[in-house]
């Protein structure tokens, strides 16, 4: 079924916190990264006279990986320091996505790293690789520091492979990656002591310190002691938990100066609510609602344990946030009309972003898809929204196999006039999300003008 609203706009009851910040480019943010990665090569071959024999190729291969791993490592921990100019200017899921990508280079990097240079010592001394193994892991304890740095990459980006990740509880998955601490810091202490790029060689050491001490202290200021300041600060706590529909909840939350947390409306934080059973996991859910000067508000379905407590919340329970973190804002937008589309829990951010987003009458539109009529959360809502801002609203309810597909090309293009002069927000289940980014394409949309973030972690 689809339904249509419409209205004059009006002014909103309150007062929208203030909202911005600087904005990391996503293009210079890669080339800092590339040059990085030259001047990581740079440095070895400034340090390599000459190359001969196959043990001589064999240790300068491991020798590159080896640098490259260290550097790779160091970076991928600084994307996700949670810094905010890369959390508006690029988004999480991109991060996400980068540091994913990433990981598996640093894991393919130190295991070539790893039988490189244990194939290349072997050659050179004349012994089986077996026997190598033994004497360097037992005659040079840097090198079992890096054999155990190793390990704890590989079993960690076990765990983070598509056929293991679903299996597991986020929780699980989320305090597993803590020992990529571990594994950062022997791999540290290796480099330098082993490294012949670094031995004697007091500014290439200095590099490798100012690199590592400025993302330990990116990682400790914005995951850890940020936090904490704000916990004190703001003192955010639930005031509320009302049901939205069969599943879903929204859990209110009141706190002091919360305009100095520049939450803006399609962002989210991670939040640590102080009970017995959720106090040592952050989970990350959107705003649901723009952000105010008391209040905020997250809304959630029942997807897991975790999710399930949320139901239980009394008022007056502390809560820890961090953030705001994500890209999936107004900020982005870069023509006159705007439509959104949402797909279940999806609705979450584009409530906010409804609301919020500044758009003349007839120029905004909300897409919503839903199983039934019952899992239509915000309902009373959006149409109020709808008639106060005269912004059109259509809901899609019902099996696919019955209603077909209400994001087809043809459907979108003949239901939203002038598709492709719009801006468009997508959020929603990821296999709803990738086959409208690619309707909206197959429509003549460009990829710039689609904006989309996940927020499966």
């Amino acid at each position: 079924m689809s339904t249509t609203f419409t209205g004059s706009a009006a002014t909103g009851t309150h007062r929208a916190v203030r909202s911005g910040g600087a904005r990391a480019n996503p293009a210079v943010v890669l080339t800092i990264v590339y040059a990085g990665a030259l001047a990581v090569l740079g440095l070895w071959w400034a340090n390599t006279l000459s190359v001969s024999g196959l043990d001589g190729w064999l240790t300068g291969a491991g020798r590159i990986t080896g640098l490259l791993a260290g550097y790779v490592i160091a970076v991928l921990l600084a994307l996700m320091a949670r810094i905010p100019a890369l959390e508006r200017g690029v988004g999480s899921d991109k991060l996400a996505r980068w540091h994913s990508m990433g990981g598996r280079y640093v894991v393919g990097l130190s295991v070539a790293h790893t039988l490189l240079i244990i194939w290349g010592y072997a050659v050179a001394d004349g012994t089986d690789v077996v026997g190598e193994t033994v004497t360097l892991n037992l005659s040079y304890p840097d090198v079992l520091k890096a054999t155990v740095a190793v390990l704890l990459l590989v079993g960690i980006g076990a765990v983070s492979a598509r056929a293991i990740r679903p299996r597991l509880r986020y929780e699980t998955w989320f305090h597993l990656h803590f020992y990529t601490y571990l594994a950062a810091w022997l791999a540290f202490g290796h480099v330098l002591a082993t490294g012949n790029e670094f031995i004697g060689n007091r500014p290439a050491q200095a590099a490798w310190y100012t690199l590592y001490i400025g993302v330990a202290v990116v990682l400790a200021w914005y995951r850890f002691i940020t936090p904490v300041r704000h916990a004190f600060r703001h003192r955010l706590r639930v005031t509320r938990v009302v049901r939205e529909a069969p599943g879903v909840v929204s859990v209110h939350i009141t706190g002091r100066h919360l305009d100095q947390l520049r939450a803006e409306p399609g962002q989210y934080f991670r939040w640590r609510f102080l009970t017995r059973q959720l106090w040592w996991s952050p989970n990350p859910y959107s705003l649901s609602a723009t952000p105010r000067r008391d209040a905020l508000r997250i809304t959630v379905k029942d997807l897991g344990e975790q999710s399930r407590e949320l139901a239980r919340l009394r008022p007056g329970t502390k809560v820890v946030a961090e953030g705001p973190y994500g890209a999936f804002t107004a900020a982005h937008r870069k023509n006159r009309k705007v439509l959104l589309i949402a797909g279940g829990v999806g609705i979450t951010p584009m409530r906010a972003l409804f609301e919020s987003i500044p758009a003349s009458p007839g120029d905004l539109t909300l897409l919503y898809r839903a199983r039934t009529t019952a899992d239509l959360v915000f309902r009373e809502e959006l149409e109020a929204i709808a008639a106060r801002r005269g912004a059109g609203l259509h809901y899609s309810v019902g099996p696919r196999d019955v209603t077909g597909d209400p994001f087809a090309p043809r459907t979108l293009t003949e239901l939203i006039p002038g598709l492709r002069d719009h801006d468009v927000y997508v959020c929603g289940p990821s296999g709803m999300t990738g086959s409208v980014i690619s309707a909206l394409r197959a429509a003549g949309v460009p990829g710039r003008r689609i904006h989309h973030e996940s927020f499966e972690f």
